[in-house]
């Protein structure tokens, strides 16, 4: 079934975005304030932002299942706001094993407004779309935060950060309490009530789980490379004024590629989207992770996130058109950061035993087995179309 919703019920559907995937904008920063001013070393910097992501895995699997069966309001709301208590009271301790519960339990509670916010933007008459928005909205967060929380964290701490999170978690929760958007999944009359386009497929397509593994490949590529950015850049004694404007350069680009993933999605193959850009991903990852010049080292991490930002509308149209239900869509959360969760403890500790070149070849790695992925996606795509226009012509 697919549903149209209104521009307020769209803006929270954005701003959920934007709170639930905090990490993909903050994370540098995350890492790099736990090592510079929490003074953990690259191994547990890493390991309380993985706490963080496996508790957004651990909520999205456990929801996404049930997503037509809960109030998404109240679920979306209520995350959002525990995710907030969770992150103000981080800013109040330094010590290692409160900062990791209140990660973990932060996550999980913000991932469970997430995979509401994902799963209802997957019945929308046109997912790619209003997933495109959401990104360009998540690039426009991601520019206003670079610009302002790095000179928060200068003059105040480095605990200000996780008072940016609690702030940013409040406001996604009122949004969610006012205009999260009501969908009646259950009701004969959801069609005519809601412009309903296309029955509910009871089943995921088998094809389905080969893309989700493969997209969280990228997802650890992405997470285990961004998470290390800023302190990679610091340890090649670029100076934290470049770096920043290499930040804010990144977020400028990021809502570029979210807008051009919105205007390009019915004029590029999502098949030439999702091969290209794992491959791209490993050659930005490996000049930053190698480069010792500046020029290199910029160029290479202001368009890297912005691979996934573009591939990710393409894979969501995708498997929205595959899996009519929702589900899996409202499983994105944990697509995304079942990879991610393992980036942060896995790169630090590749920093620490071999070098940053180290994470380089990892993502070499990463990348071969994401193609592979893709391609049984893509057979099993095809199948499951022969299938449908078999049936049809019977």
């Amino acid at each position: 079934m697919s549903f149209r919703f209104g521009f307020k019920g769209n803006a929270t559907l954005m701003i959920s975005h934007c709170a639930g995937m905090i990490d993909l904008v903050a994370m540098p920063l995350w890492v790099g304030v736990l090592v510079a001013f929490y003074q953990f070393d690259s191994q547990e910097a890493g390991g309380l932002v993985t706490f963080f992501l496996a508790g957004a895995v651990l909520a999205s699997l456990t929801v996404a299942p049930k997503f037509k069966r809960l109030n998404h309001r109240l679920v979306a709301t209520s995350g959002f706001f525990v995710s907030a208590v969770c992150f103000f009271l981080a800013s109040k301790t330094t010590v290692y094993l409160e900062l990791a519960a209140l990660h973990a339990m932060g996550g999980l509670s913000a991932s469970c407004a997430l995979s509401m916010a994902h799963g209802t933007i997957a019945r929308y008459v046109n997912p790619h779309r209003l997933f495109a928005m959401a990104g360009f909205a998540l690039g426009i967060m991601g520019f206003l935060f670079m610009g302002i929380a790095p000179k928060v964290i200068q003059s105040v701490g480095g605990q200000s950060l996780f008072t940016i999170f609690g702030v940013t978690m409040v406001i996604a929760g009122v949004m969610c309490a006012l205009f999260f958007p009501r969908m009646d999944l259950n009701s004969k009359n959801a069609q005519e009530k809601e412009g309903v386009t296309s029955p509910t497929s009871a089943k995921i397509p088998s094809c389905v789980w080969y893309g989700v593994v493969g997209f969280s490949l990228m997802g650890l590529t992405q997470v285990m490379t961004f998470a290390f950015m800023e302190r990679v850049g610091q340890e090649r004694d670029f100076g934290t004024d470049r770096i920043t404007m290499v930040l804010i350069a990144l977020a400028l680009i990021n809502i570029i590629a979210a807008v051009c993933a919105g205007i390009f999605q019915q004029k590029i193959s999502p098949r030439i989207v999702l091969f290209v850009m794992p491959i791209l991903q490993v050659i930005l990852s490996n000049i930053m992770m190698n480069a010792t010049g500046f020029v290199f080292y910029a160029a290479s991490a202001a368009f890297f996130v912005a691979a996934l930002i573009f591939v990710h509308p393409f894979f969501f149209g995708l498997v929205a058109k595959l899996d009519t239900s929702g589900r899996a869509l409202a499983a994105t959360p944990a697509m995304i950061m079942s990879g991610a969760a393992i980036g942060p403890v896995l790169g630090g500790t590749i920093v620490k035993l071999v070098g940053y070149h180290g994470i380089g070849i990892a993502v070499a790695v990463l990348g071969t087995i994401t193609l592979i992925c893709f391609t049984r996606f893509f057979a099993g795509q095809a199948s499951s179309t022969k299938s449908e226009l078999a049936l049809g012509g019977n």
